[in-house]
């Protein structure tokens, strides 16, 4: 089995998260995007013993468990979705053997009960994370998500059905605008250029919605009429023999000599460049705040069921293709809007973590409420607690909760929330846990974890493990991250009681699983 090497063959079965497995002469290979039971033409891209991966050039036939047609328009080149062609039942079937498989390899007995299932298949999402940039190389601007398999082509998504439609309005707003002004977008590979993301986040009870255009701070102004450059001053190069200088030329500027021109130069240059460098910032910040001014409004304007709280411009010049704010400036309203789950109410703010999918995350929290039982007079640790969702939902039957979370902004909510939500046995610490728990004087009688996908910290995890709490529950997006530290605390003395999975992303090879260890003797 050589490198680039094609090869056709049928996928035998599917490991978290979408690794489909096909066996070739007698080796396995891995190969991303597939469904159980496909025939499928692929090349070899990592050849090694025992772990050779490819990639899906087609899907020759399709897997008998497609049995329905596909709610978007934009399935298959788009990454987002992975299962529309397979009935909800079904998808939840193979995510359940997908977690049992990979869990009973490191657990003497599975006490697994079952997969719950989200409440809503379609529009369930309450935030999405746009990306800008080209479905092919130098071609129109796109707004949307990644191509499947792809890390530079974007798929503009103006149907996607896992969300709101109100998303797919406002993504289309943008879109139409930034195409009118023909702005760039942002290049991950020469960090050069404007646009980056659209992160738009919308309650699924109270309707409220939160937009946040996220640029670099590379703007320059450009586009139709109406929106025309400043160019009153240009600088020019301009070489004499072996003496190179910089001409300040405008249209008022009187004619000078061939010989009298280096002599000019002299006196003008810094006082120009100057002048140039001052008008340019000037043109510059007038244009983008007319610019993101005239889109706020256009926004404002959409037939939308719900309503738009907020509208904020970040800039992020980080080199890394990661959703973050070097500033951040409100243009409408507020940088926060409220949702509910189970009858408490949530402020949260653009980049702090919440459950995508709010009534899956109510079903979820009512599992992780139950495995966590008895909790009367009870000290709890909620270690990355977010917005403090879960500390909140366990504090009215608590001596008290303590959250800690290393995003400054959720922190904030968390406090304001627990006020709002009259919950006065609430404390939530801003840090990472790793060093936030050696501070705490505090010793508490059980554990909630709730990591984000890399699990948690080894270092963190031993900590955590010599407070030698009675129960931990532990609720995880990455069940390969869960099954790596649930080696370290069963070879720790935990055993594990329960384990149930949640599907908080129907369509997709993703999942929640919720896990109650208890101490042994």
């Amino acid at each position: 089995m050589k490198k680039g090497t094609q090869y056709t063959g049928v996928v035998e079965r599917i490991d978290f998260p979408g690794k489909g497995i096909v066996n070739i002469e007698g080796e396995k290979v891995i190969i991303k995007n597939t469904i159980t039971g496909q025939k499928v033409s692929f090349s070899i891209t990592k050849a090694r013993k025992g772990k050779s991966e490819g990639r899906l050039l087609e899907i020759v036939e399709k897997s008998p468990l497609e049995t329905v047609e596909p709610k978007c328009g934009h399935f298959g080149p788009c990454g987002g979705c992975n299962y529309q062609t397979i009935p909800y039942e079904t998808q939840l079937n193979i995510k359940e053997e997908q977690v049992k498989r990979l869990l009973g390899a490191v657990t003497e007995e599975l006490p697994f009960q079952g997969i719950k299932g989200s409440p809503k298949q379609w529009e369930y999402r309450n935030k999405m994370e746009f990306s800008f940039g080209d479905e092919v190389k130098d071609g129109p601007l796109c707004l949307g998500l990644h191509k499947k398999g792809s890390f530079h082509d974007i798929v503009t998504t103006t149907g996607c059905c896992i969300v709101h439609p109100d998303y797919n309005k406002i993504l289309t707003c943008v879109l139409d605008y930034s195409k009118e002004l023909n702005l760039n977008f942002y290049r991950k590979m020469s960090h050069i250029g404007y646009l980056r993301h659209l992160l738009v986040r919308r309650a699924e009870k109270t309707g409220e919605i939160l937009i946040n255009l996220i640029t670099s701070s590379q703007w320059e102004p450009c586009g139709p009429a109406g929106m025309e450059r400043e160019e009153e001053t240009i600088g020019k190069s301009a070489e004499y023999g072996n003496e190179k200088t910089i001409l300040a030329v405008t249209e008022k500027t009187s004619p000078v000599t061939e010989e009298k021109r280096p002599a000019a130069a002299e006196k003008t240059i810094l006082a120009a460049e100057e002048t140039s460098a001052l008008e340019a910032e000037k043109t510059s910040t007038m244009a983008e705040n007319q610019m993101l001014e005239e889109l706020k409004e256009r926004l404002l304007s959409l037939p939308i069921d719900g309503s738009i709280v907020g509208f904020l411009h970040t800039v992020n010049d980080s080199q890394a293709d990661v959703v973050q704010s070097d500033r951040t400036d409100i243009i409408y309203g507020q940088d926060y809007f409220y949702e509910e789950l189970l009858g408490l109410t949530f402020k949260i703010s653009t980049f702090s973590f919440f459950q995508t999918n709010s009534l899956g995350a109510e079903v979820l929290y009512d599992t992780a409420r139950e495995f966590v039982g008895e909790t009367k007079d009870k000290l709890i640790f909620d270690l990355y607690s977010g917005t403090g969702t879960i500390a909140q939902l366990l504090a009215p039957v608590a001596k008290k909760v303590i959250g800690v979370e290393i995003v400054e902004e959720a922190v904030v909510a968390a406090r304001e929330n627990a006020a709002w939500n009259k919950l006065n046995n609430c404390e939530f610490i801003a840090g990472d846990v790793l060093k936030v728990i050696d501070t705490i004087e505090e010793k508490p009688d059980l554990i909630v974890l709730d990591p984000p996908r890399d699990g948690v910290n080894p270092k963190a995890l031993e900590k955590i493990i010599q407070y030698g709490v009675d129960r931990i529950v532990y609720i995880s997006c990455k069940p390969t991250s869960l099954a790596r530290d649930l080696v370290v605390l069963q070879e720790r003395g935990y055993k594990v009681e329960k384990v149930c999975c949640v599907d908080m992303f129907p369509c997709t090879q993703h999942s929640e699983v919720v896990v109650l260890l208890q101490r042994k003797g």
